[in-house]
């Protein structure tokens, strides 16, 4: 008991950050929409909110990976939580809805860095075979914050005010922060600070060439990455739609819309602990191919449903199955991508599905505006089908081992130390 309580020390340190963190970014997300909506009285000025983390993203990946790949991972996640906690504690303070967007906007930006970085410092820590059993526990993190998060939020209300609970939400990222600088540095796998090139255009386009050559000579490994974004992008959209769906389609009240998406949650959660349970006995390729082939099941039984039985139906399938899938794709991105260029290719492609998001959240609320919500949550369905399905094909019937190693050895004459 003691070598395994040691062994898993970090892992369970680094998943309580994230669970921190996980469960701030719902009460932020709640008392953010229902602040600007008391400011504006606009139901498209809280819409406005969910855009600006893909521009952020837009705005931000471009250059990130060349700094993440450079830098300390571990010393870079414990500075942006403290930049988050520090600009998400003046919100409350500021009185114009610009000024509020501004501070959101570079607060996205700095997730959208966060993100691929503690991606590749999770790889370095965790070694590979305990990887994807620390996926499954990541999963069940994000259910578990996906279900207090809300129920704290409400809590956070009745006893005071959203600012109240936008106060709350700094604490957890700097308590994520602090549970960060508990882990080890890890510097033995990445270049000194002060031996970091002066940034460049000519920089970044030597590191943009890389990945272009690394999804050049893996295709397989970058397929099935790619058509993953897309099934995400497709989600994205969908969910777009979701509260529009459940009360002009469906007909719910905003309580039983509340308790659809606490089903979601749950069905999240009971897929993590299954996907916990059977992480070892599981090949990556099936969590991929199955899990994502039956969240866009979900979402078909959901598109066609007519009353709250079949869409809960259609809820508990697709985040059931959406468990399996977070799973399989992360172990897959951690055991098929190197770490000296997991930033770059994160930030890169993170880029792209941004760009697919803003475009497709665009096209399925237009063609909701001008045709109707149920086709175009229909249609989405069917396209999403559509790439999961090649998604599943592929990852089921091609070798899903790339030649990590043999690329690990090109990476310095691609890259240079």
């Amino acid at each position: 008991m003691k070598k395994v309580f040691y062994s898993w020390k970090n892992p369970f340190l680094l998943l309580f950050g994230i669970g921190l963190s996980n469960i701030g970014d719902w009460i932020y997300l709640i008392a953010l929409n229902l602040i600007v909506l008391d400011m504006t009285g606009s139901p498209f000025a809280v819409a406005a909110l969910y855009m600006l983390k893909p521009f952020a993203t837009l705005f931000t990946n471009f250059w990130s990976g060349t700094i993440i790949d450079r830098l300390n991972q571990r010393n870079l996640m414990v500075e942006l939580d403290m930049v988050r906690a520090a600009l998400i504690f003046i919100l409350p303070s500021l009185s114009s809805v610009w000024l509020i967007y501004s501070v959101v906007f570079l607060i996205n930006m700095a997730s959208s860095v966060f993100e691929p970085a503690s991606m590749t410092y999770i790889t370095k820590l965790i070694p590979s075979e305990k990887r994807k059993r620390f996926n499954s526990f990541r999963s069940l993190i994000d259910s578990g914050g996906f279900l207090i998060g809300p129920a704290l939020a409400g809590v956070l209300f009745m006893l005071g005010t959203p600012y109240m609970a936008i106060y709350v939400n700094a604490l957890t990222f700097l308590g994520s922060g602090l549970m960060t600088l508990l882990l080890p540095q890890l510097q033995d796998s990445t270049l000194n600070q002060k031996n970091l090139p002066n940034l460049s255009f000519g920089l970044f386009k030597k590191d943009w060439n890389g990945v272009r050559l690394f999804t050049r000579n893996y295709p397989y490994v970058m397929g099935v990455y790619f058509l993953f974004s897309l099934m995400m992008v497709m989600a994205a959209a969908l969910d777009s739609l979701e509260a529009s769906f459940s009360r002009e389609v469906l007909r719910l009240t905003d309580a039983e819309y509340g308790f659809l998406v606490s089903i979601a949650g749950l069905g999240i959660a009971i897929g993590a602990v299954v996907n916990t349970v059977f992480a070892k006995k599981t090949t990556t390729s099936l969590l991929i191919g199955l899990g994502s082939l039956f969240v866009s099941i979900g979402y078909i039984v959901y598109a066609f449903s007519s009353s709250f039985d079949i869409a809960a139906l259609g809820f508990v399938v697709l985040s059931l199955s959406l468990a399996f899938a977070n799973t399989g794709f992360h172990t897959f991105y951690q055991e098929n991508i190197p770490v000296s260029v997991m930033g770059r290719v994160g930030s890169i492609y993170g880029l792209v599905e941004a760009f697919f998001i803003i475009i497709a959240t665009i096209s399925i609320g237009l063609t909701a505006q001008f045709l109707s919500i149920q086709f175009a949550v229909i249609a989405g369905s069917f396209i999403m089908l559509l790439v999961t399905g090649v998604l599943c094909f592929i990852s089921l019937y091609f070798d899903e081992n790339s030649d990590e190693k043999m690329y690990e050895n090109e990476t310095m004459k691609v890259y240079g130390k």
